[in-house]
């Protein structure tokens, strides 16, 4: 008997959006990478995002590993976007005095 070797691709999907997701599910290639980062294990990752698969956890991991500089420079770029879209609408909004203005809309609470 032999084994046959096969790569399979990684389970990771880009959405119209532009953002990389994990393994058919609304988890993003950002928080699996971060974790793993951080440290977490893929089990201990699995039992943040149940919604993952285990293999797809690893496989995600595995690529991450081999592919870390183009994924660095997308997750940079991602946090680029976050930043000038959070400027944006601080912009748009002054954040400080939110709660204030709030109550005052209403009076009632």
């Amino acid at each position: 008997m032999s084994l046959k070797i096969s790569t399979d691709p990684a389970p990771l999907v880009t959405d119209e959006d532009g953002v990389v997701r994990v393994g058919g599910t609304r988890v993003r290639l950002d928080t699996v990478v971060y974790a793993f980062n951080q440290g977490a294990s893929a089990e201990e990752i699995l039992q943040q995002y149940p919604s993952l698969a285990l293999s797809d956890i690893y496989a995600t991991i595995s690529y991450y590993l081999q592919h870390r500089s183009s994924v660095d420079d997308y997750l940079k770029e991602r946090q680029q976007e976050h930043d000038r879209v959070r400027q944006l609408n601080e912009s748009r909004s002054d954040p400080a005095g939110l709660r204030e203005r709030l109550l005052k809309r209403n009076p009632k609470t």
